[in-house]
């Protein structure tokens, strides 16, 4: 396997809160990993390289506070199209990141430099090909981004793409894709996976950067209010339609759109503020809460699953 995915018995629930793009930030991150929980944020969620690093800051001093913590993880664009890479990857070095969540391309240069620090590497991949390159360019885990995964997602069914990705490699799985409670945690296991992936459910939790609107508007929208599309920004994603149809958006002109074509740019230049997004399992965000109870809920509704199905 690589690496121990318990980390000597610091992480507590086989889980990975994802990086959200204006979502997660260091408070939620040192929540999840206070509870024996992978915490996660994408270093392009911040404005500048200096906001990182303040990040960064405040992660090592929150994390010297704490009993025993899970490791924490950054989400790394390692695309040579991303221009701020080098930069982002030199903090994660200076700061020794344990975990790098690594997405768009599998450069092995990347790969070699964070296993130089001692640090891990996770990488994105939606299909077995990308999951075989992932592999070969030296990742430790693939996260398998699934249909039905917040955000920009895959479009495979998570039983298709797990079977598929260990057709090609016995590396460590992370499975992404409409997870919400406990039980989904544990069935991602019996599936094969070491850890299950989940944004969506974290979103509405009181230490993120996530706004009324945006929790208001998920604890009112079920499965039947994602809307998956290329369109809005050329890669695939999840988003919720109550927000779509705000930014004055034809949903029939949406499906209809040809896969790379943009549609009516124009009204959503803020997409990212004004549209929002999510994943199948928003139906399962009933209330705004503090991230430390919505981990000790899922803990425990993990253990009732295992329980059960032990019995």
């Amino acid at each position: 396997m690589g690496f121990d995915p318990t980390f000597e018995g610091r992480v507590k629930l086989p889980l990975i809160v994802a990086p959200m793009f204006l979502v997660s930030n260091p408070a939620l991150t040192l929540a999840a990993v206070s509870q024996g929980v992978i915490g996660s944020f994408p270093a392009h969620a911040t404005r500048t390289r200096e906001i990182f690093k303040d990040w960064l800051d405040e992660m090592e001093a929150g994390i010297a506070e704490l009993d025993n913590p899970a490791p924490y993880a950054v989400n790394l664009v390692v695309h040579p199209t991303n221009k701020r890479m080098p930069g982002d990857m030199d903090l994660c070095e200076a700061y020794r990141v344990p975990i790098v969540l690594t997405s768009k391309g599998a450069p092995k240069d990347a790969f070699a430099r964070i296993h130089d620090w001692g640090g891990i590497a996770f990488h994105d991949v939606a299909s077995a090909r990308h999951a075989e390159k992932a592999v070969e360019a030296g990742a430790d885990a693939l996260i398998a981004v699934c249909g039905g995964a917040g955000g920009h997602c895959g479009t495979i069914n998570p039983f298709a793409l797990v079977n598929e990705i260990r057709e090609v490699t016995d590396k460590p799985i992370i499975l992404s894709g409409g997870m919400s409670t406990g039980r989904d945690i544990y069935a991602a296991q019996a599936m094969g996976a070491t850890y299950a992936y989940m944004g969506t459910r974290f979103i509405a939790c009181e230490e993120t950067l996530a706004n009324e609107r945006y929790a208001q508007t998920l604890i009112a929208c079920t499965s039947k209010d994602i809307f998956f599309s290329a369109a809005l920004d050329g890669a695939p994603a999840n988003w919720v339609v109550p927000t779509l149809l705000e930014a004055g958006v034809d949903l029939n002109k949406l499906a209809t759109t040809i896969p790379g074509e943009i549609v009516d740019s124009g009204k959503v230049d803020k997409r990212y503020s004004h549209v929002l997004s999510a994943g199948h399992g928003v139906g399962m965000v009933k209330k705004v809460e503090s991230a430390l109870d919505l981990c000790a809920q899922l803990k425990s509704e993990y253990q009732h699953a295992k329980t059960a199905l032990s019995a």
